[in-house]
């Protein structure tokens, strides 16, 4: 179970989505890269397995990524 609270989760879901947006197609390394970047941006960590989580879900995914569904 996550122990992100609601706003982290929202800050998070955010961060995929702007990401999930504009990557498709990108270099290999660029999705992680970019969550990285917008989750510092929105003061969130994640360990790096939550990140590469996340950034395979991208990857993998040919539509909508829940943030919460992949942290679990």
């Amino acid at each position: 179970m996550s122990t992100l609270t609601d706003e982290q989760l929202t800050a998070i879901q955010n961060v995929v989505d702007r990401v999930a947006n504009y990557q498709d197609g990108a270099p290999e390394g660029t999705v992680a890269e970019e969550l990285r970047k917008g989750l510092d941006e929105a003061g969130v960590t994640l360990d790096g397995d939550q990140v590469d989580r996340l950034a395979k879900a991208i990857d993998d995914a040919d539509g909508d990524v829940s943030a919460s569904d992949v942290l679990g």
